[in-house]
Parts: structure tokens; sequence; C-alpha cells
């Protein structure tokens, strides 16, 4: 953000001094993603607030779209990536509508790909999962929840993994995996406590109750 800031100022510079005022588009560019990833942290807090109060946040799909929009202009689709999966997360999570999230998750999986963004493609990937296996699809679920969580024991993402075991928990108790289930819990709680995720240890300790 502060090299694009920087930039601006340079363009700036040269169009005022210098009357070089054929870059400024690149300025506007510059500005829009800037914008943008405003968009996607105002969009966020949002979403912690809706975690809390559990009430829809006005404006928190809104601040998503625009990010969404103005990084495709800007042809960034790292950014566009990101910004689509929390249209999907949205949906999924505040909305609970897994229909409208799929496709906004998989754009998103897709394109974290493509641009090599291990984190947000776990993001994608783990939502993804959830939706798998709220509608049955266990076998899938677990895949897509694994390489989830392989993308982020890699990236060093402690408190990443230890939420994700907790999906892998519930997963391996529905399909009748008790052993897996306990490994995991063991797993998930060390993690959880070494990366100080108190809100994840709360939902290891639950899934624990269902433990055989």
């Amino acid at each position: 953000m502060d090299e694009l800031m920087r930039g601006v100022d340079e363009l700036y510079e040269r169009a005022v001094f210098n009357g070089e005022y054929d870059d400024l588009q690149a300025a506007d560019r510059a500005l829009d993603l800037v914008e943008a990833r405003l968009f996607v942290q105002r969009g966020r807090i949002l979403h912690c607030r809706f975690l809390e109060s559990r009430v829809e946040q006005p404006g928190e799909l809104a601040a998503f779209e625009r990010a969404a929009d103005l990084y495709a202009a800007g042809d960034d689709q790292r950014g566009e990536a990101e910004a689509r999966f929390w249209i999907g997360c949205f949906h999924q999570v505040v909305r609970d509508d897994n229909p409208t999230a799929i496709p906004f998750l998989r754009t998103a999986a897709d394109l974290a790909r493509a641009t090599g963004d291990q984190l947000t493609l776990s993001y994608a990937l783990r939502h993804l999962g959830i939706a798998a296996h709220i509608s049955g699809a266990y076998d899938e679920a677990r895949e897509l929840l694994e390489e989830s969580t392989d993308l982020r024991r890699a990236l060093g993402f402690t408190a990443g993994v230890a939420a994700n075991l907790v999906g892998l928990i519930y997963l391996a108790l529905a399909q009748n995996r008790p052993d897996d289930a306990r490994r995991l819990a063991t797993e998930a709680a060390d993690l959880a406590t070494s990366a100080d995720a108190t809100k994840i240890a709360e939902q290891i300790t639950e899934a624990s109750t269902h433990l055989p």
C-alpha cells in the first residue's frame, strides 16, 4: 500500500511540475487498488462484529462487492480472489446460503490457485469443505479440508490449522472414524493452545464432547 501511494505521489508531481499528464490513469488505477484494500478491511471488521452479535452488519456485503469490482477493473486477480472469497463467506456464514456462496468460493479458489495465493486458497477450500459437509458429501468435504489444512501447515498458520481440525473432527465422527476424531482433537487442542487461539479452543472442547 505504501508503494502504491508513493507511486501516486510521483505521478502527481510529474503532472504538476513537468506537465506529464499521460500517466494519470496509472494513478487512478493505483488509487482504485488502495480503495479496494480499504473496502476488504472494512468488510472484515464488519464481519467480526457479526461474529460477536450474530446480527448482519449493514455495509458488509457492499464493501466486499465494491472491492471485487475495483480489483477486477484493475486486473488484480490476487486481490479479486480475496474479495470474491469474502462475498462467498458472507453468504455462507451470515446468510446461511450455501447455494449462493459456492460459486463465489469456487471463483476465489480458481483465482487464488492462478496467482499463487496460498492463504486465500486455504480459506476458499475450507469454506467449500464446510458447504460439502453440510450437503452430506463427506468424502469431498474431507478432501477439501485436508487440502486447506496442508496449505495452512506449510504457511505456519497454526490457528488456522486448529480451526480446520475442528471441522475434520466432526467429519470423522460423521464417517464413524472415532479413533481419527480423538487423534484430531488432541492435535487441535495442542495447536490452539500454542497459538493462544482461545475461541478455537472453545470449539475444540465442544467438538470433544461428542467423542465416544
